[in-house]
Parts: structure tokens; C-alpha cells; sequence
């Protein structure tokens, strides 16, 4: 029997959006769905859930929970990964409570920046575990990585873990939708070229009908600067640096070390900067829980529509060999010539039954790739500490951190990172 594996699948919701995908296309029909998460409750949540859409869509996918992961990823042809390693409660809280203490400010803090690092740090081990099983009981499987920090985690399992692995984010099918709606401009028939790494990918071409439609974007976007709203960061990037980047405005403040500045506090204001925001979330999240899941575990009547998760048309175009084209994180095999060969970078990506082929893209714009080296350095070097054990690394790692090393110290990013494994305790063993 062909088997998807979705480890992490406590993520109810998200379970519902990339498996209630899978169960709606007809290329997957009498796969089986395989289960695992460590939350037994959650697990059960999601079980209950999937059988209600299975139940109510007649789906012939075969939902199952499983209590033991090597059991679960066994004969998998797919592995779909969505986990989080320590949760938000405490790990997100301690990566962005000690480095306030610092006066180290951040937004979302799950991709690079020291919030990014410790993510990182305590996911590496993990995953590595995942990649040891698969490369035991189910070594040919394709593995879609959705968990942050994605370019660090991506890089690993194919560098490290040995595993075929493509890490899939929301940011670039997000981008053209969000920037036109926002504008006012029709997307209808717009082509766009995007690369460059995750979350700092680029909208580097935009053309309807062959014209280019970046100096009517830039047009609209330096009036629309002229008042407060919710992308302002991404838009300023855009007129200084000449192209728009794929992820949101409040992660993008803290790449980059000009938004967040203790020497500028006006620049929270103008920019509109949400800082602390994933923290809110999180507890957003958390209180609205109770109720979505009564709607979601005990509505025997659901129904679900395909979403825009890249997952299930990845495995629809290897399945049935009718071209799907991505945006995927991979490694630079010579992809993006002026970023290092050593960086997983995100490109397009032709998908059809012999799997997922990334695109040539040749050089960025020269800006474009000095600013993606700067995350690429505390990427490459979060991945040392975590291979070698070595503390070290992870000082390097935050020093070379942009908006980390533009407000402290040598003395002080040492002082925050100690702290920082200190707290973390059980969760960082290895650098004790």
C-alpha cells in the first residue's frame, strides 16, 4: 500500500489543510495516512478529524494513529514534517524573553535572528533522528519539510540526514496575490520569476502580456508609504534595494538590521513594526483551541476544500506525471551563482513523476545577494554548532546575526547566548 507519513500531525489544523488535500485528490485515493505526533490527545484529535472527512467526503484514504514513529515512517513513499521542538511554552518564551533582557527586540523570531538560532539548535537533533529512521525503514521516501527554521532544517536533511528533502513555505505562492490585492492592480495573467532563500526570496521579474509591471508597482508603492499599513517594511526594502521580498514585513524586520533600533525607537511607528507578535499569536492561538476543536474533532458533517498547500500537487504531479511547477527550498547545487554552493536557496522547481528538479536561476541582483549572505552566514554557522557541538559556533552564529549584531556587543551576544543555553536546559543538552 502507498503510504503518506505526516509526523508533527497533533498540528490539527494544518493536518486538515494538507491531508484533507490528499484525501480530495484523486491520484492519492487508497493511500494511507499514517499519524504520529508525541501529543497523544492531539494525535487522537487529529485522527478523529480526518475519519469525519473521510467519512463525509468519501475519501478510500486509510487514516491511521500511530504511538511509535519508526512504525509510522515505515514503506512511507512521503514523509509531510510540521513539528515544533519545545512549543511555545517555554521555549518560544525564553527566545524572546532572555534576549529582551539584552534589549534584543524581535517580531516572530522562528527563522534566523537569535530566536531563529535556538530554534534551530534544539530542531537539528530531532530531525536528524527523523532522517536516521527513514534511512532505515523507508529510504526512497520524499521528504516535505513545512517546519521552520526552513532554509537550517532543509539544508540538514539533505546535508547530514541523508534524506531526499524539499522544505516548502507559504511565502512565495503568497506573494503576488498579497502585493497586487494591496495595490489594486489585477493579477489576472501576471508571470513573475521569484528566487532566493526562504522568507528573502525575491520577486525579481513581474510582466503582464510582456510589459513589466515593477515601475507601476513602485509608483503605487511610494504613495501608498505615504500612510500607515500593515507592509511597510517590504516596501521600503523594495525602493531602496529595487525588488520586493516573499515574506510578510513583520518577519522581515528583524532580518535585516535596519527597522528594529533601539537608537531609532520612532522607526516601531513608522514602519508599523509588530514586536512580540509571534508570542501573541501563539496565545491567540492557544484560547481559540478549545472551541475550533469541537468544530473540527466532533463535526462529523466536515467538508474541506484544497488549499493552497503545495504538498498535495507535488505528490499529484508524481503520481501522475502531469507537470507542477513550486517554489521549493533546496540546495544550491550551482543554482543561484552568486550564493554559496553550501546554502539551501529557494527556486522554482519542476515537479512530475521523477520527482522534484530545481531551476537554473544564475546570479541575483548583486544587492539582493549581499543581503541574502547576510542570513546565509548565521545559517551555515548555526549548522557547525549543532554538527560539531562546538559553543562556539553558536556565538559566531548570533554575532553575525544582522539585526543581533547591530544593537549589542561582542560581550553581550556571549552573555545572551549562555543564558539563553542555560535556559533552554534539557532541550539543549549537548552544549551544557
Amino acid at each position: 500500500m502507498n503510504k503518506i507519513t505526516f509526523i508533527g500531525a497533533g498540528s490539527t489544523v494544518f493536518a486538515k489543510n494538507v491531508l484533507g488535500d490528499c484525501m480530495g485528490t484523486a491520484a492519492l485515493q487508497g493511500f494511507e495516512l499514517a499519524l504520529f505526533d508525541i501529543d497523544l490527545e492531539r494525535l487522537e484529535d487529529s485522527r478523529r478529524m480526518l475519519n469525519n472527512l473521510k467519512a463525509s467526503t468519501g475519501s478510500t484514504c486509510i487514516v491511521k494513529a500511530y504511538t511509535d514513529r519508526k512504525e509510522a515512517l515505515r514503506g512511507a513513499k512521503y514523509v509531510i514534517n510540521a513539528i515544533q521542538v519545545g512549543g511555545y511554552d517555554p521555549c518560544t518564551i525564553t527566545d524572546f524573553e532572555i534576549p529582551k533582557k539584552y534589549g534584543l527586540r524581535q517580531t516572530i523570531a522562528d527563522t534566523v535572528g537569535i530566536g531563529g538560532i535556538f530554534r534551530n539548535l534544539r530542531t537539528i537533533p530531532v530531525m536528524l533522528d527523523f532522517a536516521a529512521d527513514i534511512r532505515e525503514v523507508c529510504p526512497d521516501a520524499l521528504f516535505l519539510n513545512y517546519t521552520n527554521p526552513m532554509a537550517v532544517l532543509t539544508n540538514v536533511m539533505n546535508t547530514y540526514g541523508g534524506v531526499q528533502t524539499v522544505g516548502l513555505c507559504h511565502s512565495v505562492q503568497h506573494c503576488i496575490p498579497g502585493l497586487f490585492e494591496a495595490l489594486g492592480m489585477d493579477q489576472t495573467g501576471v508571470q513573475a520569476k521569484i528566487a532566493g532563500i526562504n522568507h528573502m526570496a525575491w520577486l525579481l521579474e513581474v510582466t503582464k502580456d510582456g510589459e513589466d509591471l515593477y515601475p507601476e508597482i513602485k509608483r503605487r508603492a511610494a504613495e501608498k508609504q505615504k500612510e500607515h499599513h500593515h507592509d511597510m517594511v517590504r516596501y521600503e526594502m523594495m525602493l531602496k534595494f529595487g525588488y520586493y521580498i516573499t515574506e510578510s514585513s513583520e518577519h522581515n524586520a528583524e532580518y535585516h538590521p535596519y527597522f528594529i533600533k533601539r537608537n531609532y525607537p520612532e522607526l516601531i511607528e513608522r514602519f508599523q513594526i509588530p514586536l512580540d507578535e509571534y508570542p501573541r499569536r501563539c496565545v491567540e492561538q492557544i484560547s481559540k483551541w478549545k472551541k475550533m476543536r469541537e468544530e473540527l474533532v466532533h463535526d462529523t458533517t466536515l467538508h474541506h476544500e484544497r488549499s493552497h498547500e503545495y504538498a498535495s500537487y507535488i505528490l499529484e504531479a508524481i503520481e501522475t506525471n502531469v507537470p507542477f511547477k513550486i517554489g521549493g527550498n533546496v540546495l544550491n547545487t550551482g543554482l543561484i551563482t552568486n550564493l554559496p554552493r553550501e546554502a539551501c536557496v529557494e527556486v522554482p522547481c519542476l515537479v512530475d513523476a521523477s520527482g522534484v528538479t530545481p531551476t537554473y536561476v544564475g546570479d541575483l541582483p548583486p544587492q539582493c545577494a549581499a543581503l541574502n549572505r547576510t542570513n546565509i552566514n548565521t545559517q551555515l554557522l548555526t549548522i557547525e554548532a549543532a554538527i560539531t557541538g562546538k559553543k562556539e559556533h553558536i556565538y559566531h552564529a548570533a554575532m553575525l546575526d544582522p539585526h543581533t549584531s547591530a544593537e549589542l556587543s561582542m560581550d553581550d551576544i556571549v552573555a545572551m547566548c549562555d543564558d539563553l543555553i542555560a535556559a533552554h536546559g534539557q532541550w539543549l543538552p549537548e552544549f551544557k
